[in-house]
């Protein structure tokens, strides 16, 4: 199953978001990511969707989609022609025998320290969900004692837009 990025202008009113996800859980869709925010249009707010599935079910979602009064515009965005990125924070366990060695992978992958006790680093990373990934990955060890992750915005790369 391939990943598939829907990106949806929406009217930016209450209850949306919950017709929306209503949507998929009605169709039986999965929604594997899901990210929203104002634009630039205050009136306008943007939501990221990422579906896992086959053509037949981005299919089917955008036309569900196409059919609700508060949807404005959607467009499908192609990975390659695309910049992505998520936002993780990431709360290990850190004490003086490791915290050198935390603070060594933060600065390989240009994370941010965002917050430091005597027990815990709180760090803040952005990056794609591959980085997103292998940073955790090197962090286990260290025992991750809790983690928040967003969904996957998108935007296309160059001069095109997606607008009203």
């Amino acid at each position: 199953m391939k990943k598939h990025i829907l990106s949806v202008l929406v009217a930016n009113k209450a209850g949306v978001l919950s017709r929306i996800s209503g949507l998929f859980s009605r169709r039986g869709f999965n929604i594997h990511s899901l990210a929203v925010g104002t634009t630039n249009d205050e009136t306008v707010s943007r939501i990221t969707i990422v579906v896992i599935g086959d053509e037949y079910i981005v299919d089917q979602v955008t036309k569900q989609l196409n059919k609700l009064i508060d949807v404005i515009k959607i467009k499908r965005l192609m990975e390659e022609d695309t910049v992505s990125r998520e936002l993780a924070l990431i709360k290990v366990a850190a004490d003086n025998n490791n915290r050198s060695g935390i603070v060594q992978i933060v600065d390989i992958f240009r994370a941010n320290i965002i917050d430091v006790s005597h027990k815990t680093i709180t760090i803040e990373i952005t990056g794609s969900s591959e980085k997103l990934q292998a940073i955790i990955d090197l962090l286990a060890p260290f025992e991750i004692k809790e983690m928040v992750k967003t969904g996957m915005i998108s935007i296309e790369r160059g001069t095109n837009i997606i607008n009203e």
